[in-house]
């Protein structure tokens, strides 16, 4: 056979060959549709590919193929160049139909059970180089179904669900050999962990799903992802480790989330922080972790707040996490878990607590996001709202009656209740409402109920003790909360005191009233005459 070099090929911009185009196009479909049926000498003829399967190296392969007269050696380490060069080519007709090179690589696929493990895993990793062309030649699909068809021959021995409650005994018991059995059954489930974690994440993410379809141990399969993203982060860009953390948290968002480490989901959300995951990716992991919160810890929670923020902690995530917890309708309905929770949140509440930065709606926010039932004791909530005021000494009036509120005094301690009437940090009416709340234990704190009429003084007092304007408001806050009070009292003497007791301190808000009118009428006087020396007294209002 007369050999010229009469075509130049550029592959992938890596490579130019020098070859006969006659040859060639009596084998590559591609190319004879591209010369036509032309057989006229022409010079200078160039062809330029740039995706074809393998590159250089595939191209070489497919060349030495024509060159040798439709022979060649398949072997499973050019397998992979060979059948997806073949159909990019288009080698679907040769000179007999031995020299049919799709139809002879598709023939050798036959025989991939039989393959080493080795074997497939070097067909597996040169797929990674040209998935496209693995995918739509099949190539991909078959090294896959090979592969976790052996991963599950060995897994389904050493699944936990397969065993049976006798065995499982025998496993979990103090015996040295079934600590052993048990490790050595480990081994065979998780095996695979290292081989599959050279592979990229499309490869992994396709392999995976498969898994997930063929019932695999989702524990198993939850490990090998934590496993994954640790291994290939280190020595990833930040683009790829951006990458890698998104597919990761897709694919165990399709798994039992009983099967996935609270502890390991916390980790990923660390390194997703720190990334620039995608909006999808960071919702999927909160709803996740907040299904799991009653197996968090507070160090857990105690996640450092996005850049640009004053404040410490980032409470914002912390709500979003108890608003997926309370979404999960079966958290809802185990109380131990929402007991758990709000053990949790107690903790939690009391590290932010101390912040100078929390704003009083987000510390509302945290107080009032579980049901009410969820805590057997309002103590925890108490000694963090009373840290809270101690290092907000600026709120207003109106924002510690906010917060007070978030208190139910029915649950607090006599401890608890014994602090509160006695520390002044707290809305005066607060003591009030917890008094009045906590009726059944009076008679074991205060011993009879003249303390009740020391609360709310008569109005005369106030005026003769020389109350400012701002105490006046701050007691003028006491009548009308106290107006609304309608509570059944079991002790009819104790039901006298408090009807008297609204009668005085209706009284005391209109002389409030007038006191505050007069105040702001001298306040006036005093501006539009600055020069003025004397000013006026204030009238008597009660004698």
């Amino acid at each position: 056979m007369q050999v010229c070099c009469d075509l130049e090929v550029d592959v992938n911009g890596q490579e130019i060959f020098m070859v006969d185009k006659r040859i060639l196009s009596s084998f590559s479909g591609r190319l004879k549709k591209l010369f036509g049926k032309s057989t006229a000498a022409r010079k200078n003829l160039k062809v330029i590919f740039h995706d074809l399967p393998g590159g250089a190296d595939g191209f070489e392969l497919m060349a030495r193929f024509c060159y040798n007269n439709g022979q060649t050696e398949i072997t499973p380490s050019n397998i992979s160049l060979l059948h997806c060069g073949a159909h990019f080519m288009e080698m679907t007709k040769g000179i007999s139909a031995t020299d049919n090179l799709i139809e002879q690589t598709e023939e050798f696929l036959e025989g991939i059970s039989y393959w080493a493990w080795s074997e497939l895993l070097v067909a597996l990793k040169q797929c990674q180089d040209f998935v496209p062309a693995a995918i739509s030649s099949g190539m991909l699909q078959k090294c896959l179904d090979s592969l976790i068809a052996r991963v599950a021959a060995l897994a389904i021995d050493a699944s936990p669900s397969t065993s049976s409650p006798a065995s499982s005994g025998f496993r979990f018991s103090c015996d040295t050999r079934s600590t052993e059995s048990y490790k050595n059954s480990y081994s065979r489930a998780t095996w695979w962990f290292d081989d599959l974690a050279c592979l990229n994440h499309i490869l992994i993410e396709k392999a995976l799903r498969a898994m997930v379809a063929k019932k695999f141990d989702h524990v198993i399969l939850s490990r090998f992802l934590f496993y994954y993203q640790k291994s290939k982060y280190c020595n990833a860009t930040s683009t790829e480790k951006c990458k890698i953390t998104e597919i990761v948290v897709e694919l165990l968002s399709l798994l039992d989330h009983g099967s996935v480490s609270c502890k390991s989901l916390f980790e990923i959300l660390r390194v997703a922080l720190r990334s620039n995951v995608n909006k999808c990716c960071r919702n999927r992991l909160e709803n996740m972790i907040g299904s799991q919160l009653h197996q968090a810890t507070v160090d857990s929670l105690l996640i450092p707040s996005p850049p640009g923020s004053n404040y410490l902690y980032d409470v914002n995530l912390v709500v979003r996490f108890l608003k997926s917890f309370l979404s999960n309708g079966d958290c809802l309905a185990s109380s131990t878990q929402l007991k758990k929770v709000a053990s949790l949140m107690d903790l939690y509440i009391a590290e932010v607590a101390p912040d100078s930065c929390v704003k009083p709606s987000k510390f509302i926010a945290l107080m009032t996001a579980l049901p009410d039932s969820s805590r057997d004791s309002y103590d925890g909530i108490y000694k963090a709202m009373d840290i809270y005021l101690e290092a907000h000494p600026k709120l207003s009036e109106e924002e510690k009656m906010k917060i007070c509120c978030a208190l139910n005094y029915e649950k607090l301690s006599l401890e608890a209740f014994n602090h509160l009437t006695r520390i002044s940090k707290f809305p005066s009416r607060t003591a009030v409402q917890a008094l009045i709340s906590q009726h059944p234990k009076l008679k074991s704190f205060l011993g009879d109920t003249n303390h009740l009429e020391c609360i709310v003084d008569s109005p005369c007092s106030f005026i003769e003790k020389g109350i400012t304007g701002r105490e006046a408001q701050d007691d003028e806050q006491v009548v009308l909360y106290a107006r609304k009070l309608d509570i059944s009292m079991e002790n009819e003497k104790l039901r006298v005191h408090l009807q008297g007791m609204q009668w005085r301190v209706m009284e005391l808000e209109k002389v409030c009233k007038k006191m505050q009118t007069q105040m702001e009428k001298l306040t006036k006087s005093r501006l539009s005459s600055p020069s003025s020396t004397k000013s006026k007294s204030l009238p008597r209002m009660c004698s």
